[in-house]
């Protein structure tokens, strides 16, 4: 066990990063960057699964449902179990799954058959995506080697996200399969890595028991909630259907609450949420992705159906935002070193905020230099800067034993908070949409949509500048013995007596 000491905050030590180290640390990208790339890939691809399969619309919409329903619902118990179980077996039993359904989604020949290896493949995320980023928070000490190694991470799972949009428009040409194959051979490949380079972790000896009624009311609250979410704009949200629904939700949490605040080992300490600052990581997450996937998936709407641009037209369109992440993404560690995470993210919130702003330009002839670059540089360098360092915050501080925790609440959040503001900007243009189509009234209706979408990036920003206020010195935690010292120390040894 670690002896975490609080101490004012002192730069960490000069760490040799030594081959094994980096593996490990690609191994987890290669997860992330898999993640990012699915999402993205299988939106470009839906026209063509529905003509060939013969899917309705409203069962094409379950193919990204489906992905969202189990990643989205299951990441705190993925969380919780890695610290349970150990990080390493659950991330590689699950990076096997992943690569299974994959398999299986590239071969299938019916709807309900893909919907349920999506389903599955999002289960597996919700517990590869928690267990990962918690073994870099245990393997590299909080300071700048954790920002260095979490800024990396966050690039891959914008690089997959920017190359999916790319790749689904290039491999759809020649047929939707191949972008459900395309993860499974990476994800193998990452299997096969991860074997021998990931460090092997002890599981949480002194837990009392397991919280059983805490993961089921908890995946139950969900999975319920991102269902509804995701079926009011069909059902009404003002409907018995969707109240109810909602009302069962509330229910379910607050069982879910009452259970955790007395449960020995809870899926979920609520002491946690005391911290300002673990509740403004939670919340921005919630804004930052909400505000983007409402954001991308009107943006895609108006550059296909309006403009008449082709798949691959509109995914290079957004490809310079991704570019930008993914070149400086990995310098935000040292900028988080030295301004700390509350001032970037608020500033990457306000830039946020202006580059939606600035898209509100938009018409039926727009000049994409002038008017769509803009926002989509903008937006790039905002999420550069907000996306690592939301999970820099949300897991400093935060105990060895309680990192896969953090991570799956994390990832809960940003989940669910894309469906969520996805589910509500689909309402706004719904309810906006024009009794006889011209093209002129089609914009029009979409432009309440990107008003909603730029209102939550100011909620993000207002969350985030209620952590500039204080500007005290804060402490931080210094482990005793370090498992990036222990694997430093692994290398050293002859590969003999490793194995």
């Amino acid at each position: 066990m670690t002896s975490p000491l609080t101490i004012p905050a002192t730069p960490s030590p000069a760490v040799r990063w030594t081959p094994r180290l980096w593996g490990t640390l690609l191994v987890l990208c290669a997860a992330m960057f898999l993640d990012a790339l699915d999402v993205s890939m299988v939106g470009v691809a839906l026209p063509s699964i529905g003509t060939e399969l013969h899917l309705s619309t409203s069962t094409l919409q379950w193919i990204v449902s489906g992905y969202i329903l189990g990643y989205g619902g299951l990441l705190l118990l993925g969380g919780r179990t890695a610290d349970l179980l150990g990080r390493r077996q659950v991330f590689l039993v699950a990076l096997g799954v992943f690569a299974l359904a994959s398999l299986l989604g590239g071969l299938v020949d019916s709807g309900p058959l893909l919907i349920a290896s999506r389903f599955v493949k999002g289960l597996s995320a919700a517990f590869t995506a928690p267990a990962g980023l918690s073994i870099i928070t245990t393997t590299f000490p909080e300071g700048p080697l954790r920002n260095r190694a979490l800024s990396i991470y966050t690039t891959c799972a914008a690089t997959g996200f920017s190359m999916g949009l790319v790749l689904s428009g290039l491999l759809t040409e020649a047929s939707w399969r191949l972008t459900m194959l395309l993860p499974a051979p990476i994800a193998l490949l990452a299997l096969a890595a991860g074997l021998r380079l990931l460090p092997r972790s002890a599981r949480e000896e002194n837990h009392a028991g397991y919280d059983v009624p805490g993961a089921v009311l908890g995946t139950a609250s969900m999975l319920l909630l991102v269902f509804t979410v995701v079926q009011a704009p069909g059902a009404g949200w003002a409907s018995a259907r969707t109240l109810l629904s909602f009302l069962a939700v509330a229910v379910l949490l607050t069982a879910f609450v009452l259970v955790e605040r007395r449960s020995p080992s809870p899926l979920i300490r609520l002491g946690v949420l005391r911290s300002g600052s673990q509740v403004r990581a939670q919340l921005g997450a919630v804004a930052f992705f909400g505000s983007y996937v409402g954001f991308q998936f009107l943006t895609t709407l108006y550059m296909q159906s309006l403009l008449g641009w082709s798949a691959l037209h509109t995914a290079l369109a957004f490809l310079p935002a991704g570019a930008l992440v993914a070149v400086s993404s990995t310098k935000v560690g040292a900028i988080v070193d030295r301004f700390g995470t509350p001032r970037l993210i608020a500033a990457g919130f306000a830039l946020m905020v202006a580059g939606y702003a600035l898209f509100l330009r938009i018409d039926l002839d727009p000049v994409y230099a002038a008017v769509i670059l803009p926002s989509m540089l903008l937006i790039g360098a905002a999420c550069a800067l907000v996306f690592p360092s939301l999970n820099i915050q949300a897991t400093n501080g935060v105990d060895d034993h309680e990192q896969g925790m953090v991570s799956g609440l994390l990832n809960t959040s940003v989940q669910v908070g894309g469906a969520i503001f996805l589910a509500v900007v689909t309402a706004v243009v719904t309810a906006a949409a024009p009794a006889h189509a011209t093209a002129h009234a089609v914009l029009d209706s979409y432009r309440p949509g990107f008003m909603v979408v730029t209102g939550v990036a100011v909620a993000g920003l207002l969350i985030t500048l209620t952590g500039l206020r204080d500007r005290r010195p804060r402490p931080s935690v210094v482990v005793a013995k370090s498992t990036l010292e222990a694997a430093v120390t692994e290398e050293a040894q002859p590969v003999a007596l490793r194995d």
